[in-house]
């Protein structure tokens, strides 16, 4: 896997992408894994309108249907603008239709650093380092290739084909554009997304997991290639389902992730 996420098709500057096979998902060759997608999404918010002085402190980003390989748009814009606190939106279209939709709170930063939360106060301890995590390489039994072999993954507990709660350290093999450098909180989102295969509650061979939306809240701006996603899933009897995860970088914690499951037998 050597090719970027997406090439843009009128300049790094446009709207317009071709998203390659590095974005196909483990459900179904046709359609994009949403992790590089968002992350597109982010980088079309962190391009509008910015502000010095200010850091995303939430994103929610909706699964409004199947996200198809091939050409993509790009929009962002400012729903509600302010100096301490603004609304920014951004939308993907694919085949004439929208497919994903972000929104983020662009918050302004101050001077806390005399009263941060501490372990000692009850935030998550930081993690062991990537080194430490188990490298694994191999394409689970049913998994489709794609999006899973553009990422280095290293876990400290569980793993894609083994069903159950997943720690997993993960950082990119391929831009997310060409000749660009993602940042830290697109790097963040490829992985954030990946909670619900990280903690992949069945066998994918016989059942569809697959998230409506991701939401991260985060205390603190990431930095660094390698993030980290320590997930859960609860499936319900109703065919419901609920990933809750914490987010890190090589620094220590950084927020939270969550994630809502339609879960039902594969036909």
């Amino acid at each position: 896997m050597s090719e970027p996420f997406y090439l843009p098709l009128d300049g790094p500057d446009g709207l317009r992408f071709h998203a390659t096979a590095a974005t196909t998902g483990p459900w179904f060759s046709s359609a994009q894994h949403a992790g590089p997608p968002t992350a597109l999404l982010v980088r079309a918010l962190e391009r509008c309108a910015p502000q010095p002085d200010t850091q995303i402190g939430r994103i929610t980003v909706d699964v409004l249907g199947p996200i198809p390989a091939g050409e993509v748009t790009v929009h962002a814009a400012v729903e509600r603008p302010g100096r301490s606190v603004a609304l920014l939106v951004a939308e993907l279209t694919a085949a004439g239709r929208v497919v994903l939709r972000a929104r983020a709170w662009r918050l302004a930063v101050g001077d806390t650093a005399a009263v941060a939360t501490g372990k000692d106060d009850g935030a998550p301890a930081p993690l062991p380092p990537p080194a430490d995590a188990r490298l694994r390489t191999e394409l689970p039994p049913g998994w489709v290739p794609g999006f899973i072999d553009a990422l280095e993954w290293r876990w400290l507990r569980g793993w894609l084909g083994e069903p159950g709660p997943g720690t997993v350290w993960a950082r990119q093999r391929v831009p997310l554009v060409p000749d660009e450098e993602p940042s830290a909180l697109q790097r963040l989102m490829l992985v954030a997304d990946s909670g619900n295969g990280a903690a992949a509650p069945l066998d994918i061979r016989e059942w569809l997991f697959v998230n409506t939306e991701l939401t991260i809240h985060l205390h603190r701006p990431p930095t660094g290639s390698w993030m980290a996603v320590d997930a859960q899933t609860i499936v319900g009897p109703s065919g419901v389902g609920t990933v809750s995860g914490l987010l890190f970088d090589e620094l220590g914690p950084i927020g939270r992730s969550a994630q809502c499951l339609t879960v039902r037998r594969r036909s």
